[in-house]
């Protein structure tokens, strides 16, 4: 699948040591940049519109269950204010197994930094995942 689009979107992801979302990202072959796994590196800075794809934490026990959902790694590249200002929608991954927090990562993002949740996927996505987000981002990018 190739992007038709004059101008991908940038993905922006955060992928754990398991990987799952890195391979997803990389299955979709459109420009990516990794938020760095450790606090000691660099911080990452972005300087053009992205959409962020990002895992959910925990298994949503009940009251608090928000807290933690959003990788500390996330967070921190969401608190610098120049990133903040250029998301444009976010996609999320997360584990059925979670029930009510499947993907609440995504949630708590697109109701903090005002931007559509554009899809969820189970851990690494399906080959259906992939064709659906690369054909809808593809339609979503060129409309905004």
């Amino acid at each position: 699948m190739h992007m038709t689009a004059t101008r991908a979107p940038l993905l922006v992801y955060f992928s754990s040591l398991s990987g799952n979302t890195a391979k997803f990202v990389a299955k979709l072959g459109l420009p990516a940049v990794r938020i760095p796994l450790r606090s000691s590196e660099p911080a990452l800075t972005i300087d053009e519109p992205f959409v962020l794809v990002t895992p959910t934490y925990g298994g949503g026990q009940g009251r608090g269950e928000e807290k933690g959902a959003v990788p500390k790694q996330v967070i921190r590249f969401l608190n610098d204010e120049n990133n903040r200002r250029l998301i444009r929608g976010v996609i999320s991954a997360g584990n059925t197994n979670f029930g009510a927090a499947f993907c609440l990562a995504g949630d708590i993002i697109s109701r903090k930094c005002n931007v559509p949740h554009l899809y969820r996927l189970e851990l690494f996505g399906t080959p259906e995942d992939v064709d659906r987000v690369s054909e809808g981002l593809e339609q979503w990018w060129k409309q905004h």
